[in-house]
This record gives structure tokens, C-alpha cells and sequence, in this order.
């Protein structure tokens, strides 16, 4: 007897064309934000603005390297900003006591911060982890503030508050220039950007693949009921300390980011508490365990912190005599917290976290119709 081919379901048919269109406008919108990024300097060609984004790139590593471990893992940790400024570090020290700067120093560098990056997490979340909720919390905290201390102090190593310049080798130095094309001069700088560019793409990338993986899943599993993940036979700790590496190595390497493009580093800039609160803030404007969100957290502080000051030249410009609005455009970090507070009251979840709600209360209406 003939078999005969069981129609497809039509709501089954509709959710999957739904879902194909979905997947085809996230990838849209990345392949847009690479363009954007790409392009940046060609479209907007001055220092600043090429400025602003790669910072952007290099933050949305590190808030996304942290979501990892808060928004996936549900780890609350402090610390997140001593990677970044021990990769910053690694960098710094690296050329400024190898002697003339060499292309090797970059690539021992990068290694060196991320093998102490990981032999530091896996020690801070072997002796930490057990301790659960806000003690965690505040382990990681002291930890973060004895790095800065220790930055300000151990002068023969890292001269202390007064900081590390240093220069890059080959084409990523200052002095280097290979002409111009379309306008825009083909520099030590650009070059700097585009291998900011290349490698926080590539970081990035290794955060999703690891998230969307089997071992991600079950990370997530461990932050949802970590009881229930125990009963199913997984070695919670285990997990929770490989996520904790990852995200740290992560942290790191976009601490050597920074490092190699700001070309400067002290206590201040990459080991205070206020970078760790720009993370924190960061990742809560762009949504908790949406990794994406990194990218809107860091834009939305960078592009803020950036132009906010402007606002004091602008009323000087546009209204010389005007004493009032001279005082109030010195207060632009009011402005930005009034910024964040409008964010975080209409985006209770982050900005992603928002867009998802909305996908997702879209989807059941569409194949509904179908």
C-alpha cells in the first residue's frame, strides 16, 4: 500500500517562516554594525570619531566577556575590571621593560594576559565561588581594590600613579604612514584600528559560539535552578569556574585592546572602581544575558561620556552671555545619570532584553495568523 506524505502542520509552517525572518534580520542588522564599523573611519574621518569607535568595540568585548558571567552564569562579580586592567597591564609592561618595541612583544603580551587572566580567575573562583550571593560579591570587590592599590604601589614594576607610556611596533606605530586613500591617511592609528577591529571581532564571536554551545546551555541550566542541574548528574562548580575563566580571558585580552590604543595606561584609567561601575552600567543598559547588548551598553556610555562635555562649549558658542545656561551645561554628568535613569526605567531588562520581549510576543501573533 502507498504511503502517503502527512501535510505539514500550517501553524508549525508559519512559525518556522517566522523564524527564518527573524534570523535573516538579526544577521542583517550584524552585517550593518560590521559595515558601521568597517567603514567608521572612511565616514567619519577624524581622530575622534575613529576614537569613539574603537572604544566601543573594545568595551562591548568586556561588558559582553561580563555578561557571561553575571547574565548567563549569574555570578555577581566585582573583580571583572581587574582582567581588563591586567590585560591593559601585560601590554604596557611587556614593551616598556623589553626595550625596543618588536612585534613578539604584542604576542607574548596577549598570552601572558590571558594565562595570568585564568590562573587568577580559576584561584579567585576556587576559594570564592563557594561563598554564595552578596559575600561573593564583596570577595571580588576587595580583590579589585587590592589590584588597584597594588597598581599605585609596586612603582618599580608599574610606576605607580605617574603610569606607562610606550609605543607599538612596525605599521601599528604613530610615526608610521603609508599615504592617503579617499581622504583618509593610512596610518600607524588606522591600522591600530583595524586590528582593534579584527581581533574584537573575533573575541566576540568565540563569546556566542561558547554561550550558544552545549556547555552554555548548561551554564545557563546552572543559573536557572542549579539544584535541578545538580540532580541531572552536572558538576556545577565546575562549570561556573569555566565560565568564570572564559569571561576573565575575555576581559583581558580587551584589556590589551585598550592598552594598544590609548597607548598609556595607570591605576586610574584600567584598574579603578569607577571602569568596573562603567561595565556594570554598560551591560545593564544593554541587557542581561543578550551578549548583543554589550555593544548598545558600550555606545551608549562611550558616545555619552564623549560628547556630554561638549554641551559647556556649545552654550558658551550658542549663548555667550547667558550665565544659567553656562552653569547648567557644566553639569553634564547629571545629564548622563538622568540619561541612564531614562533607560533603565523604559528598558527594565536593557535595551536588548526589550527588543527580545517584543520578538517574541510578535512571533506567537504571526504563526497565530498563518
Amino acid at each position: 500500500m502507498a504511503s502517503r506524505a502527512v501535510p505539514l502542520n500550517p501553524t508549525a509552517r508559519g512559525a518556522g517562516r517566522s523564524r527564518d525572518r527573524a534570523r535573516l534580520l538579526a544577521a542583517g542588522v550584524r552585517a550593518l554594525v560590521l559595515l558601521g564599523f568597517v567603514l567608521g573611519p572612511w565616514i567619519f574621518p577624524s581622530f575622534r570619531a575613529m576614537d569613539v569607535l574603537a572604544k566601543i568595540m573594545i568595551f562591548a568585548v568586556v561588558v559582553a566577556s561580563y555578561d557571561l558571567i553575571i547574565g548567563y552564569t549569574g555570578i555577581v562579580s566585582f573583580a571583572h575590571g581587574m582582567f581588563f586592567g591586567l590585560g591593559a597591564y601585560c601590554l604596557a609592561l611587556v614593551i616598556h621593560h623589553g626595550g625596543e618595541p618588536r612585534g613578539f612583544h604584542l604576542a607574548v603580551a596577549l598570552v601572558l594576559a590571558v594565562g595570568l587572566s585564568s590562573v587568577l580567575a580559576s584561584a579567585v573562583a576556587f576559594f570564592s565561588l563557594r561563598v554564595k550571593a552578596i559575600f561573593f560579591a564583596m570577595v571580588t570587590l576587595a580583590l579589585a581594590e587590592f589590584a588597584h592599590i597594588l597598581g599605585g604601589q609596586w612603582t618599580s614594576l608599574t610606576l605607580g600613579e605617574d603610569g606607562v607610556s610606550f609605543r607599538l611596533p612596525g605599521v601599528l606605530g604613530v610615526g608610521w604612514n603609508g599615504g592617503g586613500v579617499l581622504g583618509v591617511g593610512v596610518d600607524g592609528r588606522l591600522i591600530t584600528y583595524y586590528a582593534v577591529l579584527g581581533v574584537s571581532v573575533a573575541v566576540f564571536v568565540g563569546l556566542l559560539r561558547f554561550v550558544e554551545s552545549p556547555v552554555g546551555r548548561v551554564i545557563e541550566s546552572i543559573r536557572e535552578n542549579e539544584r535541578r542541574a545538580t540532580a541531572l548528574g552536572y558538576r556545577t562548580f565546575h562549570y561556573q569556574l569555566l565560565a568564570t575563566v572564559v569571561g576573565s580571558a575575555g576581559a583581558s585580552i580587551a584589556g590589551v585592546l585598550f592598552a594598544g590604543w590609548v597607548r598609556y595606561v595607570n591605576p586610574e584609567s584600567v584598574l579603578g572602581i569607577p571602569v568596573m561601575l562603567n561595565i556594570l552600567l554598560m551591560v545593564i543598559i544593554g541587557g542581561l544575558g543578550t551578549l548583543y547588548g554589550g555593544i548598545v551598553g558600550a555606545a551608549f556610555i562611550v558616545a555619552a561620556e564623549t560628547w556630554l562635555p561638549e554641551l559647556q562649549k556649545a552654550a558658551s558658542t550658542l549663548l555667550p552671555g547667558v550665565e544659567i545656561a553656562q552653569r547648567l551645561a557644566e553639569r553634564w554628568v547629571l545629564y548622563f545619570g538622568i540619561l541612564f535613569m531614562l533607560v533603565v526605567f523604559l528598558f527594565p531588562k536593557g535595551i536588548m532584553g526589550a527588543v527580545r520581549q517584543i520578538l517574541a510576543r510578535r512571533e506567537p501573533a504571526r504563526t497565530g495568523g498563518q
